[in-house]
């Protein structure tokens, strides 16, 4: 019904996220790991999202990536795993590192997800080793770290802009972005303040 939901980022609580578009707020659960993924409270989100309907609820859950959305559905495709259990597992293991624990049998790190027990965490493995393929599992942790560079990258191209808008020289700037350990959850701003560091 929904594929996915583009608003601004109005409401964040410990397991969901209301974004507004069009006038109305959407609530939308999500998991630990796209909480560290954010943007601020009024920025623009987009969030490719599963609708699940009970006879009392209808409940919108929603990931960052269509990767963490295909395999929560995978995640339901096993028996006795509902949306909170996949919820759970996905706030532990980010989708690459769920392919590498079912595909390598590492049962006791799908139970570290809270309410997932031993059993569960085998029954996981067992019912989605066939669904997974090593080579895509491959293919995907490579994809996903050259966005993670690409992302890296603009947020040092801005900064050096920024640097020499503010009348630094390109290789005082350079020299001065360098210098700063750019971390994933580092914007322009905080990579910038880092790198005046270096200047002053």
């Amino acid at each position: 019904m929904y594929a996915y939901i583009k608003g601004e980022l109005a409401e964040v609580y410990p397991d969901f996220i209301v974004i507004e578009t069009g006038g109305i707020g959407y609530q939308v659960f999500i998991t630990g790991q796209t909480f560290s993924y954010l943007p601020a409270v009024g920025e623009e989100i987009k969030v490719y999202t599963y609708l699940y309907l009970r006879e009392d609820a209808m409940i919108l859950y929603g990931f960052l990536t269509r990767d963490d959305l295909e395999l929560f559905k995978l995640l339901l495709s096993v028996s006795g795993i509902g949306p909170k259990a996949g919820i759970a597992i996905l706030s532990v293991l980010d989708a690459d590192d769920l392919r590498f624990a079912v595909l390598s049998g590492d049962a006791k790190a799908i139970a570290k997800a809270p309410g997932i027990g031993n059993k569960t965490a085998q029954r996981v493995i067992l019912e989605l080793k066939d669904k997974l393929s090593l080579e895509d599992a491959f293919e995907k942790k490579t994809e996903h770290m050259q966005e993670k560079e690409t992302a890296g990258s603009q947020v040092k191209n801005d900064a050096v802009l920024a640097l020499t808008a503010l009348g630094y020289s390109s290789t005082e700037s350079l020299k001065a972005v360098s210098a700063v350990e750019i971390s994933e959850d580092m914007d322009v701003e905080s990579v910038l303040k880092a790198a005046l560091k270096h200047l002053i």
